[in-house]
């Protein structure tokens, strides 16, 4: 069976259970073996392209460039591609290594992705990546940092001397680009959360300003402002939610207030998630609304990372947010076009269409669609992939079962 056929027979598993059926145990394995095998494929397809050719030097030579009219990314699309990448598949890679197929692979990618961040920072590479001009840098350094702090051990723990080095240098040379007073706050904490992480010299201030400024930010209901103002978009599960989460996680023991507030940034968390659950349609649709929709599965980067730090909210289970996903990622990465003949992606939420795509938006920007498959960092045994196919909300409240209420908290 191949990737289009896991992804068609996976999505469909959460909308069959709503309907009553026997299912045996053998079943019920292979379902879920089949599901954590489809999303692996997904994972294998983003990442291949991106780090076989920065591992190798190639990047800046073969990657393509797409970009809407009037805009000029090509300075700094070769560094969303790598970091949002990598912020997607650092909590899978950095799983303990075992002698499985999946474990052996594992491996492979974790040692791929080192050799492709050596490239990417060390100034004497073909492939040294922009980290200081325009602004765009900060934000995508701030998604490398983010895969570092989800991999421990594969990345921080796993790169060569040097490497750390220049990786430390190149996050600290965005320093002097000043954020938007707005969710790019979160960029400048999480380098400095990073920088932290590595062992190297970080400032505070950037990571007290962030929080206590999104603090003020708070809407209400899970929701943050983007800035001052609230925005219907995706932008409090893009970036808010997820940096909030990373940020106090990495910082949170350096400072009284920043322990106080863990507590209510991991709640509101777990409340956005839940709305985030009710979002996606039986079919995996999910509503077309706001900025960067060309993210694709990206959009629900919040749902998976509270999916992989097993803190989904009362009421939701882990069965019935990997059949969600699942139907998810089918819509938004098999539809036809999602890929070019070598396996780049294009501009699109499903499928190619290059309209989808704001000025800002370019092919290395489009990879943050990964961090959707953020459960894969949780292993094949936990209840996330071993537990029976369950509908998600949508699938039962359109199906005629009953289905929990929705309440607003604080």
């Amino acid at each position: 069976m191949d990737r289009r056929e896991f992804l068609k027979t996976a999505g469909a598993a959460g909308v069959a259970s709503a309907r009553p059926r026997v299912a045996g145990a053998d079943q019920v394995a292979a379902t879920a073996r089949s599901d954590r095998d489809a999303w692996i494929a997904v994972m294998r397809q983003l990442a291949d392209p991106v780090l076989t050719n920065l591992a190798n030097g190639t990047l800046r030579a073969r990657m393509p460039v797409e970009q809407a009219a009037g805009g000029d990314r090509r300075p700094v699309t070769h560094l969303e591609a790598i970091g949002r990448l990598l912020a997607g598949l650092a909590p899978w890679i950095d799983l303990p290594a075992d002698d499985t197929g999946e474990g052996r692979l594992r491996a492979e990618y974790a040692a791929l992705a080192r050799r492709a961040i050596a490239r990417a920072v060390d100034p004497a590479s073909p492939d040294f990546l922009n980290f200081t001009r325009d602004r765009q840098p900060l934000v995508d350094a701030a998604f490398l940092a983010l895969g570092v702090l989800r991999a421990p051990r594969a990345l921080r723990d796993g790169l060569d001397a040097a490497t750390k080095r220049h990786l430390v240098a190149a996050l600290e040379s965005t320093r002097p680009i000043v954020p938007g007073y707005n969710n790019w706050l979160l960029f400048s904490a999480t380098v400095e959360a990073g920088l932290k992480n590595l062992g190297a010299g970080w400032d505070r201030l950037r990571v007290d300003y962030a929080l206590r400024q999104h603090e003020q930010w708070y809407k209400g209901d899970g929701a943050y402002g983007d800035g001052p103002d609230f925005h219907w978009d995706y932008y409090n599960s893009f970036v808010i939610h997820p940096l909030l989460l990373a940020v106090v996680d990495a910082c949170k023991d350096e400072a009284t207030a920043w322990k106080e507030l863990a507590l209510p940034i991991t709640r509101r968390a777990e409340r956005y998630a839940a709305i985030q659950e009710r979002f996606i349609a039986p079919d995996g649709s999910f509503p077309a609304i706001g900025r960067s929709l060309a993210y694709r599965c990206g959009a629900f980067h919040l749902l998976a990372d509270v999916a992989l730090r097993r803190s989904l909210p009362e009421g939701v289970s882990p069965a019935q947010v990997r059949g969600a996903l699942t139907s998810v990622i089918t819509r938004t990465i098999d539809a036809p076009g999602t890929f070019d003949r070598d396996g780049w992606l294009p501009i699109g939420l499903c499928g190619h269409q290059p309209g989808v795509g704001e000025t800002y938006i370019s092919t290395g920007s489009l990879y943050l669609c990964a961090v959707g498959l953020l459960p894969l960092g949780l292993p094949a045994t936990d209840a996330f992939w071993s537990a029976p196919p369950q509908p998600w909300t949508s699938a039962k409240a359109w199906s005629g079962q009953a289905f929990p209420i929705d309440h607003a908290v604080g």
